[in-house]
């Protein structure tokens, strides 16, 4: 039996959600479709297609909310949801910044025609993504030093869903994912190290080559062989390009209108301050086109657009969705995200940070003795100041050259100070929706040995 398609589905949830009494509703009605193959030992290991259908309604009752989800989308289950939500929301607490968009808020794109964001090629066959997946494999074995690879997968996703509220929004898209992925393992015993490449896109034709990922991963695990902790004192460290978002991450996590909201922001006086260099500026742009992030409204059906979060390094304002807006009584950014069982949380979408015309290498011989990580374990963050704590590996530098490679240390700072001090590279890739180079920052402590 055929699926009713997601925009009926969402329709036929706000109907429901008004015969049963509510005075306003938007429903979000998500559609998937994926196949994901895992290679072990040159031989499939796993192989996994799966399809649903989810569905979420919030129902409103004056400025109390209510929601709900299922997986079944029968018209009696479309019922029972709607009854349960309204009955849920008559007895919610009030919110008295909750409610939906005035319709003169309303984004007037309803499709992502023109961002390019569900690639129209077939479905790719299960034996293709094992054939991808066991070359991954085969090159990371080629590696000299690898001892096994611990998992080479390919994956594809399609997913399409609607948007539908009594404020009169209708909207909706679809996406597809193409991924490939492989770990490494060099070593043996207590001396293995491994690390990893991956790739994922949203067109299966703009995928790195298998080969290329699974020797990058070899290539990565051998080099972190027989690694050192380093003396604990202060030095500057460079984050690698793939692992450098995460700093940018904690200024978007401050910036974000539920922390700022409920004052648990080390950010929450910092509008209109520096909050970077001033060469540097963190532009906001959800409309690329063939990049996971772009979306063309958000989930409450508000234009998204682009903005500058930092501009000339001054922090211009924060993220919001309708709630948070009303709460510190600013405009919302079209920043919106929900699940099926929540409701609306302010998100950023794709944001890239100025980069120089200075190479990684450049970096490190600029900081001549120091760290370079390349990836990051736990994390202990406050989120009131900014006080950073996480433990990190990589490689010693030593005169501007990887000297060798570092385990077990932990990198401290405040956030505050080395977002001040960021020195960017020119190595981001582009076509991710967080394009953040490699970065320099100074003095902070290394606790090793």
């Amino acid at each position: 039996m055929t699926q009713p398609s997601p925009d009926r589905l969402a329709h036929a949830l706000l109907e429901a959600a008004r015969r049963a009494g509510a005075e306003a509703a938007d429903a979000l009605v998500i559609a998937d479709r994926s196949v994901n193959v895992d290679i072990r030992g040159g031989a499939l290991e796993q192989a996994e297609r799966s399809e649903s259908t989810d569905l979420g309604l919030r129902v409103l009752m004056g400025r109390r909310q209510a929601c709900v989800s299922a997986s079944d989308p029968r018209d009696e289950t479309l019922t029972a949801m709607a009854e349960r939500a309204v009955a849920m929301a008559r007895e919610a607490p009030e919110d008295p910044f909750a409610g939906l968009a005035e319709p003169v808020q309303l984004s007037d794109r309803r499709d992502a025609q023109g961002l390019d964001l569900a690639d129209p090629s077939d479905e790719p066959a299960p034996e293709a993504l094992q054939d991808a997946a066991a070359r991954a494999e085969a090159a990371a074995l080629a590696v000299e030093g690898v001892t096994q690879v611990q998992s080479a997968s390919a994956a594809y996703g399609r997913r399409e869903m609607h948007l539908a509220a009594t404020n009169g929004f209708s909207g909706g898209y679809a996406r597809t994912d193409h991924g490939l992925s492989c770990v490494a393992i060099a070593g043996e015993g207590l001396g293995m190290e491994r690390d990893y490449d991956a790739d994922g896109r949203i067109h299966g034709a703009d995928l790195r080559d298998a080969a290329e990922i699974g020797a990058t991963a070899g290539r990565r695990a051998v080099a972190r062989l027989n690694p050192r902790r380093p003396k604990t004192g202060a030095y500057p460290v460079v984050f690698d390009e793939r692992i450098a978002s995460s700093l940018i991450g904690h200024l978007l996590a401050a910036a974000n209108g539920t922390a700022v909201a409920r004052g648990a922001s080390w950010l929450r006086d910092a509008e209109g301050s520096a909050v970077l260099p001033a060469d540097l500026s963190l532009i906001e742009d959800p409309h690329r086109p063939r990049v996971q992030g772009s979306r063309p409204f958000d989930a409450e059906g508000l234009p998204t657009a682009r903005r500058a979060i930092v501009e000339g390094g001054t922090l211009t304002g924060f993220t919001l969705d309708l709630a948070t807006a009303r709460k510190l009584g600013r405009a919302p950014t079209g920043n919106a995200a929900r699940g099926l069982s929540s409701p609306p949380a302010p998100s950023n979408w794709n944001v890239a940070l100025t980069q120089s015309d200075l190479s990684q290498a450049d970096l490190l011989r600029e900081m001549g003795t120091g760290l370079l990580v390349t990836s990051m374990i736990g994390a202990t963050i406050n989120p009131n100041t900014g006080d950073y704590s996480r433990g990190a590996s990589g490689f010693w530098v030593e005169n501007g050259e990887i000297a060798w490679p570092v385990n077990e240390c932990t990198v401290a700072g405040t956030l505050r100070e080395m977002l001040a001090s960021l020195r960017p590279a020119n190595d981001a890739r582009p076509w991710l929706s967080r394009v953040v180079p490699s970065l320099l920052v100074e003095g902070l402590t290394i606790a090793g040995e």
